[in-house]
């Protein structure tokens, strides 16, 4: 999967009435049960602290083969110990990721009836865009967010979209899909995967873009932007905005990830780990 994640917004009380999903108006129940029982008692905040990723200059790659047998470590030893890591000199230029972003921000800034309609806004297939949680019975169970997850299939020019959206995403999911069988090969080879494993799994029929948004929270220290999860695929690579966000568990732990705008997280996911065992 790759990501692009939440943008820095700037808009007005009417626009983003306009723009963002009813959550108030679809959770009102259990937002006034939270705000009821905050008056009961007060809530204990855990202390999060921020830390910085394992960073991995991908650059070394190209190098002779002494530094690039110690990159390759690198990356199997952060896969290990983090689940985790950054990369920077990736190969996605700095000129996609803010085309991206661009093309993201507009998305977004539609009007939640027009991006709620997926066939016809986007001629996106149904379940395409997704917000909130409707499952939750508590506010713990909810996440404040919408996003796009489209399979890596639609992303074609034909499909649908204007033109200069499809042609970013096309480009930005490929650059980055060509960065993640490198780092799933290099994985792989470090941990003796047979070697026609990636080729055979890691199918583009099986991969999505998916674009994130956070709307402002009337409550945000009851309320998740994503509720705490494993990614269930081989590998997600996400860009991260300077709004940051992102925070991870290690060893028992809550870290908050510093935001790099050089860098793209790597994070191993489910698949890999049941595959091989040995990651964090």
């Amino acid at each position: 999967m790759v990501e692009s994640s939440n943008f820095l917004e700037i808009v007005s009380q009417a626009q983003r009435m306009e723009v963002d999903p009813p959550f108030q108006q679809t959770y009102t129940t259990l937002l006034e049960k939270a705000t009821k029982g905050a008056a009961d008692h007060k809530d204990v905040v855990d202390i999060i602290e921020e830390c910085e990723l394992p960073l991995i200059d991908l650059g070394r790659l190209n190098l002779k083969n002494l530094e690039k047998e110690k990159c390759k470590s690198e990356i199997a030893r952060a896969s290990q110990e983090w689940g985790f890591f950054q990369v920077v000199n990736h190969g996605i230029s700095r000129e996609i990721l803010d085309k991206m972003r661009s093309e993201q921000v507009k998305v977004f800034k539609q009007p939640f009836n027009e991006k709620s309609k997926e066939e016809e806004f986007l001629n996106l297939s149904r379940g395409t865009y997704r917000w909130g949680t409707p499952t939750a019975t508590c506010l713990k169970q909810l996440s404040w967010s919408e996003a796009f997850h489209i399979p890596m299939s639609e992303i074609q020019v034909s499909n649908g979209f204007s033109t200069a959206l499809s042609s970013t995403m096309e480009q930005f999911a490929t650059t980055v899909a060509n960065l993640a069988h490198k780092l799933a090969e290099i994985l792989a080879e470090k941990f003796d995967c047979k070697s026609d494993f990636i080729k055979e799994n890691c199918l583009s029929s099986t991969c999505y873009l998916r674009m994130n948004r956070y709307p402002p929270c009337p409550i945000p220290s009851e309320v998740f932007a994503l509720m705490p999860h494993t990614d269930s695929d081989f590998l997600t690579i996400l860009h991260q905005d300077e709004v940051g966000g992102l925070q991870l568990v290690k060893d028992g732990k809550w870290f908050a990830v510093k935001p790099n705008p050089d860098a793209l997280i790597i994070n191993i996911g489910d698949l890999f780990q049941v595959i091989n065992g040995t990651f964090s």
